[in-house]
């Protein structure tokens, strides 16, 4: 089978590599669509994530979706139409017994947080445990399920703050996870949803997931103290000082992008005088589920998907994804 590596920053290859066979509670998936996260851009264009260095040839891609190519147990016929849940739970911790994806020692696809690295799905088969799997909906299309895990990561996000119906919700950052925690604020029912970014790209799609006002935050001022529920998508400091300032009184902020591991200047006597309430994210837990059933009641979400790629050409495919203003989600439609 083919299979992308990154080997070291701004180094990646293609290679025939065995197919791999499934072992007892195991399943091979065919791979037909993986989407390009900001941990992959970080990988091949810097040949690391934060402190998460790539030491071996590392197999990008944990935006997954595919079919069943083989299950040994005969419980999934070959051609079922799946995505993949991409975390590998660690070791159980009392004290977080609900929270699986905090617990320490657990793995996701594409990540050289583990040593061997865990290798990711940009490849033509990949053997998951069988729990990883969600079998889709009879008429949710297998291109649109690719978006399940980075909704699941919204989802997560918004669920921190609780039920939002009839709150008003900004969204600081309208890369991708921006675009879907708007879609995902609109379909809970939120009053107002309004979203920021420095580009016009951005701004024009968070406007067609359903963002009914976009501010441009090198011109425009962001209204202060304005909203129950701010969701910081961007991880970029300035942002996160405008999601501090934008919350209201008592109200609630949720830092769903990553920030580099490293001091940043941030001002928070906001979140001090206003009492905020100010939580942290980090992927999610089984909200993978909810992303698959609201892809399935909401296909325009579809839309934040702007480029697609084939899969010999993933360089271009990376040059895409980097491009904040031209492109939303990124696509990479594995070998057929």
């Amino acid at each position: 089978m083919r299979a992308a590596f990154i080997e070291s920053a701004k180094n990646i290859v293609v290679r025939d590599v065995p197919t791999p066979e499934p072992a007892e509670g195991q399943v091979r998936v065919r791979i037909e669509y993986v989407g390009i996260c900001g941990s992959d851009l970080h990988y091949y264009y810097e040949g690391a994530n934060g402190a998460f260095v790539v030491r071996e040839p590392l197999v990008p891609g944990h935006e997954v979706s595919g079919h069943v190519d083989f299950d040994p147990s005969g419980e999934l016929a070959a051609g079922t139409p799946i995505t993949v849940h991409p975390a590998t739970f660690g070791t159980p911790s009392e004290k977080i017994a609900d929270e699986p994806h905090l617990w320490p020692g657990g793995a996701y696809l594409g990540s050289a947080s583990t040593w061997p690295h865990t290798q990711g799905g940009l490849s033509e088969f990949l053997i998951v445990d069988r729990g990883m799997l969600r079998v889709l909906p009879e008429r949710l299309p297998v291109r649109r399920a690719a978006l399940a895990e980075p909704l699941a990561v919204a989802l997560h996000g918004l669920s921190k703050a609780g039920d939002v119906a009839g709150q008003r919700v900004l969204v600081t950052g309208s890369g991708p996870i921006g675009l879907l925690a708007i879609a995902a604020a609109v379909a809970a029912g939120a009053a107002k949803v309004h979203a920021t970014d420095v580009l016009e790209g951005p701004l024009a799609r968070a406007k067609a997931l359903g963002a009914t006002r976009v501010f441009d935050v090198t011109r425009d001022e962001v209204p202060e103290s304005a909203y129950d529920v701010v969701l910081e998508c961007s991880g970029v400091a300035p942002s996160v000082s405008t999601a501090l300032k934008a919350a209201r009184i008592a109200g609630t902020v949720v830092q769903v992008g990553m920030v580099p591991n490293e001091p940043r200047p941030i001002n928070i006597a906001p979140f001090i005088s206003k009492e905020l309430r100010w939580f942290g994210t980090f992927r999610f837990n089984d909200e993978i589920d909810a992303a698959v059933a609201l892809l399935l009641a909401q296909p325009r979400i579809e839309e934040v998907v702007t480029h697609e790629f084939a899969a010999d050409d993933i360089e271009a495919a990376f040059a895409a994804a980097r491009d904040s203003q031209a492109s939303g989600k990124v696509l990479v439609s594995v070998w057929r």
